[in-house]
């Protein structure tokens, strides 16, 4: 097969695409032709930013409350002009919840779309986008093979107890467990960072993706173990603007004593908690670290102290640790916020190295053995910093499902 692959990850406020070739000899080329995204929708600066052949990323603002629709079409036509009469082998969409029926990546049809469409309870606000950025490439290149990759399919090699919740036997038989989620992501990764750490032992890694979206995973020999999201994309950390863990009984509460319903109760949840809920500043960790109301720093307070809490949890899930590896926009590009994580570590072992964590690593960490490069011998896990990169994984997926 030759050609082009593109990657579409609609979600719950960007677009995100890429575009690599084939090589003559099969795979996929190194680096994207085409790499980019829309973000800020339906805020009041959203900005679409894209990058050719790995060049420098130009930057276009647009207009305010740009919506998903509108920033689809932008990105499509922006794809189709970059490709100069390329075939499309294959085009990858990122979608959120595969429920139990969907465990790999799987050509979408309208059957399968409908299917998933019935999954939107369990991820509102991504799965409605993520079938949309199908229906929209679909006309755009209806010829293309479209392969729905699925961000609950890193999780299901977990143990029944690791996924199950204590209700009613039933419940669990209809597919009420921790499904768990940013399984793209950490496929990556697992494959990723051992090759940047080297000779350091990395067995048991504790994943953080922290984002907009944050989770934690806990890998062990490239598989998943545990996670901090359930069976929604609630579940765990506290994100940019969604709660994570809450006592049951406080939903209870707001429903019968303070007559919340249903759906005020979601706005709630989804998109008023969180970092944002919190501060009553922002959702943006650039934002909060910049402020000086004490409601910004009492979230990103809270942020590190579940941070540290879950390392510790997942740790334990594993029978040890040997690697934390921060990833994602937070994760990243937070150095101050990295630094608190790795101070609240230091029960394990780990001693920050300030210089490598201002500068994002890759370890952020002192090595401890004698040699001091991070071998094996080294006292207490190591800390890095890994850019994850979900589209080369969507674009690999599509590419052998295509059948390449």
């Amino acid at each position: 097969m030759s050609g082009v692959v593109l990657t579409l990850n609609a979600g719950s406020s960007s677009v995100k695409f890429a575009g690599y070739a084939v090589r003559e000899e099969g795979g996929l080329a190194d680096a994207p032709i085409v790499r980019g995204q829309v973000a800020g929708l339906n805020a009041d600066r959203p900005a679409l930013t894209i990058a050719d052949h790995g060049g420098p990323e130009a930057r276009e603002a647009l207009d305010s409350g740009r919506d998903h629709g509108a920033a689809l079409a932008l990105v499509l036509e922006r794809i189709e002009a970059r490709l100069a009469g390329a075939r499309v082998a294959a085009v990858g969409h990122r979608v959120v919840h595969g429920g139990l029926d969907f465990s790999a990546p799987t050509r979408l049809t309208d059957e399968t779309a409908a299917a998933l469409a019935r999954l939107t309870p369990l991820a509102p606000n991504h799965q409605p986008h993520n079938l949309a950025g199908f229906q929209a490439a679909r006309r755009r290149w209806p010829d293309a093979p479209h392969i729905a990759c699925f961000d609950t399919a890193f999780h299901r090699t977990q143990s029944g107890p690791a996924e199950r919740f204590a209700l009613p036997l039933a419940l669990t038989e209809e597919g009420i467990i921790r499904y768990g989620f940013h399984g793209l992501s950490y496929e990556y990764i697992a494959e990723a960072a051992p090759r940047i750490m080297g000779r350091a032992p990395h067995r048991r890694m504790v994943v953080a993706h922290l984002g907009a979206g944050a989770s934690m995973c806990a890998i062990r020999d490239g598989a998943s173990i545990a996670t901090t999201m359930g069976f929604t994309a609630l579940d765990g950390l506290p994100m940019g603007t969604r709660c994570g863990d809450v006592d049951p009984g406080v939903l209870l509460y707001l429903l019968q004593e303070k007559g919340m319903g249903v759906s005020d109760l979601a706005d709630c949840l989804y998109n008023r908690s969180g970092l944002l809920g919190m501060s009553g500043v922002s959702a943006d960790m650039r934002v909060l670290e910049a402020s000086d109301d004490p409601h910004a720093e009492e979230a990103i307070a809270y942020f590190a102290h579940r941070c540290v809490r879950e390392i510790g949890a997942l740790a334990a899930a594993m029978g040890g640790l040997d690697a934390v590896v921060f990833t994602a926009g937070v994760g990243e590009n937070a150095a101050a916020f990295r630094a608190r994580v790795v101070s609240g570590c230091a029960w394990l072992g780990m001693t920050l190295d300030a210089a490598a964590n201002a500068a994002h690593g890759p370890r952020i960490t002192l090595a401890g053995g004698a040699a001091g490069d991070g071998a094996p011998g080294d006292q207490g896990p190591s800390a890095w910093v890994v850019p994850t990169n979900e589209e080369r994984m969507i674009a690999r997926h599509a590419l052998n499902s295509a059948g390449a």
